[in-house]
This record gives structure tokens, sequence and C-alpha cells, in this order.
């Protein structure tokens, strides 16, 4: 029997979104353009059947079924990104936002409207293009009848993993939205940094009139440590020479020489992690390895367009020791259980994991806030009734 909680998940990659839901969740629709995400996606959930491997911009109303409770769309993040070309949501990657949009408002105008949709995306989205990009994407969501908030979460908060990511939660007009709170109540809250309430501030009256200050609590159990997720013989990437560790503690600053001989001197086993970085020093560009034992990861990134990979370095005394992270343990920092499975290709792994959202992050929005809004709406019983 199909669970009465109902949802689409675009930009699937490898179901991360879905994983996160859980088992009360039915998807009934996924779609991402990449076969070999889809390919982990198949894997992960036979037989799939919900799986439309296509360009968002051919989605079609007609492929859509008919009782969706929720939409998900953690749409391309590149172009808004640090790293991204700037041009944000008018460029083609995180411009596909648009014909995900469209379809919605297609469902919409053939009486089938959506009553949540979740956006998720970097927390570039606040600022790219001077904000506008953010007030154009809330004012869309507004004239077309939903009331928008957006929260900042990150992921170290539930795992060793520095992954701060802006989710944006719309309930559709005429719902309503017990989990709100007051804007002097959000303000210097966990969800709600001052990013959050600096973006709210630069836009219109109209947006600001609809939008919902989402109410979610402060996670309470204590967080893995990053030596627990890694892997002491890993299949798919092998502990560097003598020779590379040394060219890797080479590219250091003094800076984080002193880290790596402080870890020496601790007493205890040691796990950093490290991003070789180019930095302009005295007016010349340079390389230089950035590494850090807070016990927190970096954050993942997909291993394309120039972006390094993340690499661990292990520290016992006069021993050091580094490597690349393998997948599995990107895998665990995404919250993924070990019994996900991964392709065998290292490339193609890390990519889908770099390309993700944390599946505990997920986990705490629907219980805390996606599930609340969906029965207490009504939304599930009129779905289940159909």
């Amino acid at each position: 029997m199909r669970s009465p909680l109902t949802f689409l998940e675009f930009f699937a990659g490898g179901g991360l979104a879905r994983m996160g839901l859980g088992p009360d969740w039915s998807c009934l629709f996924a779609n991402d353009i990449s076969e070999k995400k889809a390919q982990v996606y198949r894997q992960n959930f036979p037989p799939a059947d919900e799986l439309c491997v296509l360009d968002i911009a051919q989605v079609t109303v007609a492929q859509i079924p008919d009782a969706v409770s929720m939409a998900w769309a953690s749409f391309p993040c590149q172009d808004l990104s640090v790293a991204g070309n700037g041009k944000g949501l008018q460029a083609k990657r995180s411009g596909t936002f648009w014909p995900f949009w469209q379809l919605i408002n297609a469902l919409a105008q053939a009486g089938r409207p959506v009553p949540l949709i979740v956006l998720e995306n970097v927390v570039g989205l606040l600022t790219a293009n001077g904000g506008k990009d953010f007030e154009q994407l809330l004012l869309t969501l507004v004239e077309a009848g939903y009331r928008p908030g957006a929260m900042m979460i990150d992921a170290v908060h539930f795992l060793p993993h520095s992954r701060p990511r802006l989710f944006i939660v719309a309930l559709k007009h005429g719902l309503h939205e017990p989990l709100a709170i007051n804007q002097a109540m959000a303000t210097g809250s966990l969800w709600h940094p001052k990013p959050i309430h600096q973006a709210f501030a630069r836009l219109p009256e109209a947006v600001q009139a609809a939008w919902i200050w989402w109410s979610l609590p402060a996670p309470t159990s204590t967080r893995a440590q990053l030596r627990e997720l890694i892997e002491e013989n890993p299949t798919d990437v092998s502990w560097h020479s003598a020779d590379e560790t040394n060219r890797l503690l080479a590219l250091m600053s003094p800076t984080h020489l002193a880290k790596v001989h402080a870890a020496q001197q601790c007493g205890r086993r040691q796990v950093g992690t490290i991003y070789k970085r180019v930095r302009v020093e005295n007016g010349v560009r340079r390389q230089r390895a950035e590494v850090r034992f807070d016990n927190i990861s970096g954050c993942l990134r997909t291993p394309v367009g120039g972006s390094s990979r993340q690499i661990l370095m292990v520290v016992e005394g006069q021993t050091i020791r580094s490597r690349l992270i393998s997948v599995r343990e990107a895998a665990r920092l995404m919250g993924l259980p070990d019994s996900y499975w991964l392709p065998a290709r290292y490339n193609d792994g890390y990519h889908v994991m770099g390309d993700a959202v944390v599946v505990s992050v997920v986990s705490w929005l629907e219980k805390h806030l996606l599930r609340p809004l969906a029965y207490s709406n009504g939304i599930v019983a009129l779905e289940a009734g159909r």
C-alpha cells in the first residue's frame, strides 16, 4: 500500500533527498539529466520505475502522477556558488530552476497544484547578483500563490561535515503554518542567522508580507566524530607515499604547518582534512594546502571545474599519513548508511556525493517541519482519499 505522503524529486541525483524523507514518503516521480547518477539511483531504489532521465525542460505535465503532496528541488548550484561564474539564475546550470518552475505552474494550471515546495541550494543564492536572484525567486513563488520562508542549515549540526545550505520551504496560500514564529523570535536563531535577515530586509514588501519564519528545533544528539567515519583500508583510494605526503606538507603555509606540529604533540591520533587552494601572497598566486584538525570535514565538492578533492591527513606522533578521502567516507559524511550502493569508479561516486543534499538534514526537516505541515493541513488526508 502506497504511503499517503507523496512527493516529486527533481534534480534527484542519487536520491539523497528521498533517503532523508524516509520510507513513509512515496516518490511518485524523480528526474535527473545524468545517466551516471541515474545508475546510482536505480541501484538504491529498485526498480526505480518513477525515475525519468531527461532534461527538466523536456518533462511534461502528462508524465507527473496525480495526488502529490510535495515537490523537492535541489537545483544546480554551480552558478550561485563562490566558485561559479556569478551569472546566477540566468546561467545555464542554476537557471534550470526556471523550467522546473514552468512545470510546477503547468501542474497548477491543470488543476493539480503542489501544496508544498522545498528548494535547496547553496547559501550564495542569498547574495547572487546583489540579492536580485533571491528576490526574483521568492517573488515568483509569491506571485504563484505560495508563502515562502528560508532557513540556513549547516550539516555540521548533525555530522562532522561543514556544509551550510539554504532551504526554502513554500506553502500554498490558504494552508496554515502552525510551525511559524514571529520575526523577533527568529532573529539570531540557529536557522535564521544574520545573512537570512539581511536578505529578508532587501525583499519587496509583497514578499515580506507573505514570508513565513519557520520554527525548527535545534538538534540535541551528539554528532559522530570524524575519526569514527574513516576507513583504515579503503578499496578505492590508497595511502600516499612518504614523498607525496611531504610534497603536501611543502604546500602548507607556516600557519598550517603549525597545525600539523600541534597535532603531533597532542599525544593522540588526529584526523584532519585538507583542500588545496590558490592564494595570493605578496602579489603572487600560489597553490596552498590548508588543513583543519577541528574534527570537521570541509564541504564536499564535485571533482569538476578545477575544484580539488578533499584529502585526509592522519597524524600519530611523528607519523603523518595522507590520502584522498574515499567515496564511502564521503557517503558517510553525507549521512548515508554503508548499505547505500556506490559506483566502482571513484569520480562517479564522489560526484554524486559532492552534488547532493545531506540526508541527516533532510530527515530533520522531514520530522520537524514537512511531516507536521502535511498532516496539519490535511494534505495527506486529501491525497489519500482520492
